[in-house]
């Protein structure tokens, strides 16, 4: 039975969580502290703590955790209580991956449709704005870059845009050369 409420509670976590993992806690915190009691507030900030520790995001490392704890907590051997964790972690991955696949379908269907691409044209600046405002509001005098980062920033920037560089690579390289200068 508890499978069952587990797999259930994560869908509809995942299912109705837009915004990322961070948006996705407050929602686990009211299902699983609040609404079930499965876990009391000081363990869900442990997991939440540990959650961002791990690789990965932080939503779905919740999930994984929460799932194996509550089983675990219920009584549930060892390898029942990493059923418990696949289970939750895969009931929050379905929604997004159901609604990716679709979206994928679609952009297939559709990318010749002059109003679609039309659309797509639209959202881009939009899309850009987003991120630059996001940013925008970290980039405050309590944590303004120093100018090694704002170099390092460039030379990305202008690999990727310019000089059509794999990401992959840049990204990689931009990594060892924040080891050597920092």
């Amino acid at each position: 039975m508890i499978y069952l409420e587990l797999f259930w509670t994560f869908l509809i976590i995942g299912t109705f969580t837009f915004g990322g993992g961070y948006a996705m806690l407050s929602l686990i915190q009211n299902q699983v502290v609040i609404n079930k009691g499965w876990l009391t507030a000081e363990q869900f900030t442990d997991i939440v703590a540990i959650s961002q520790m791990t690789p990965g995001p932080i939503g779905i490392n919740s999930a994984t955790y929460i799932g194996y704890s509550i089983t675990h907590n219920m009584g549930y051997s060892h390898i029942a209580s990493i059923g418990g964790s696949i289970l939750a972690t895969i009931a929050v991955m379905i929604p997004s991956f159901v609604i990716v696949l679709t979206i994928c379908k679609l952009y297939m269907k559709f990318q010749r449709n002059p109003l679609f691409s039309s659309l797509l044209n639209t959202l881009k600046p939009a899309i850009i704005g987003m991120i630059i405002a996001a940013a925008g509001i970290l980039i405050t005098p309590q944590n303004f870059i120093d100018w090694k980062s704002w170099f390092l920033f460039g030379g990305a920037f202008i690999s990727c845009w310019r000089l059509n560089i794999n990401p992959i690579w840049v990204i990689i390289v931009s990594g060892v050369m924040g080891l050597l200068i920092y």
